[in-house]
């Protein structure tokens, strides 16, 4: 997604690090068991180390390309094991991730934020005892999130079965209507949706994000459809697949076992979607109903802090009570945007009242990328 400059500033520095070449182990870049660097450019993507023990792995990422990039583990199947989004250049972001499970995985760095990325094999050796294992608090958290993850996929598939019936039936209007309600289920639990591999993009992949060559399918086909060209010839089909590709997305998200870790940087891609797509207007480019997808973004990330606030609020009280305060000024100018049951279009908002979402997200993201450190302490 293209980034929102607005935002840059309230993305994390931190000094760069001398790295070896892109894939390259075992070096003398970074100390065993510490932060693993990772230099990442438009052409290359460095990683100090190729293997690292199971457990918490910490990397720095920093971006010396000319373009926004963002960085991934992947496990088997192309699953998601973290990310850290929204890297604009000359910037540094950490991504702390606990794999207690060793095998083989992926690191990928992803200049332009599009595409499968530059891709390296990374090892993880051994086994790690899981957070949860040791810490009640924490087990309690990840329970709590389940729950809510469960519930939100129950009702996007729902809701998603009553949009796919509204389109079937050319019932234009109801259609309409039904589409941002629907994708508010979505993006409650984006970060868990889009974690596995090819049914992200299936479902969610807007026209500028396509490959050449990538058929269009998911809700911004049929957005378009419905806002712009009007129901087409495949319209019924392109509607059959998000419903069978939601379906199999809530299958999974049910099943996923969440680390605190999850959670924390969950939280905190929630904001980077907002940042890159619902406050530059561009995620909903033909309905403009960005505003639904923003709440909808900050509801799902106030729901995975509130499930850790107990842990935060016990190792730091003062972040706990900044998270408190910047969610209160995000929902405030949210509340005053409300028109009926929903939102303003995004384009009858003012250049001021962008602004203002955009200051008070800037305010959120710092303390929020915060919060993954402080579950990461022993």
């Amino acid at each position: 997604m293209t980034p929102s400059t607005t935002l840059r500033a309230a993305l994390v520095g931190a000094a760069a690090l001398t790295l070896a070449a892109c894939g390259s182990g075992g070096g003398d870049t970074a100390a065993a068991g510490g932060p693993i660097a990772v230099e990442a450019k438009d052409d290359a993507c460095g990683v100090a180390r190729s293997e690292a023990d199971a457990g918490q792995i910490t990397f720095e990422v920093s971006n010396k390309g000319s373009r926004v990039t963002e960085f991934y583990l992947y496990a088997e199947g192309d699953r998601i094991m973290g990310e850290v989004e929204n890297i604009s250049p000359g910037l540094t972001r950490r991504l702390i991730v606990e794999v207690p499970d060793g095998g083989t995985y992926q690191t990928s760095c992803r200049p332009g934020m599009t595409g499968d990325g530059i891709r390296a094999a990374f090892t993880v050796k051994g086994g790690a005892a899981r957070q949860v294992d040791n810490d009640a608090k924490l087990a309690e958290a990840v329970s709590s999130y389940k729950t809510y993850v469960a519930n939100q996929a129950d009702a996007l598939d729902a809701k998603t079965g009553e949009f796919v019936a509204a389109v079937k039936a050319g019932k234009v209007d109801e259609a309409k209507a039904l589409f941002p309600v629907a994708r508010t289920y979505w993006e409650r639990i984006e970060p868990v949706a889009e974690s596995f591999g090819d049914l992200d993009p299936r479902t969610d992949a807007r026209e500028a994000d396509l490959e050449p060559g990538q058929r269009w399918t998911g809700f911004h086909r049929l957005e378009k459809d419905l806002w712009v060209s009007g129901l087409q010839a495949d319209s019924g089909q392109i509607a059959d697949t998000l419903r069978a590709d939601v379906s199999e997305i809530v299958a999974k998200a049910k099943a996923v076992e969440f680390t605190p870790l999850d959670l924390a940087n969950g939280a905190k891609g929630l904001l980077d979607e907002v940042a890159t797509g619902k406050i530059t207007g561009e995620e909903d480019a033909f309905s403009h109903t960005d505003l639904w997808d923003f709440q909808a973004n900050v509801e799902g990330s106030q729901a995975a802090i509130a499930s850790l606030r107990p842990v935060i609020t016990e190792r730091d009280p003062a972040l706990a009570t900044t998270l408190d305060e910047k969610f209160a000024a995000v929902t405030d100018l949210l509340a005053a945007q409300r028109q009926g049951e929903g939102f303003k279009l995004y384009t009858d908002l003012t250049d001021a009242e962008k602004k203002a979402f955009a200051e008070a997200v800037d305010a959120l993201s710092e303390p929020i990328s915060r919060v993954a450190e402080v579950v990461a302490q022993k």
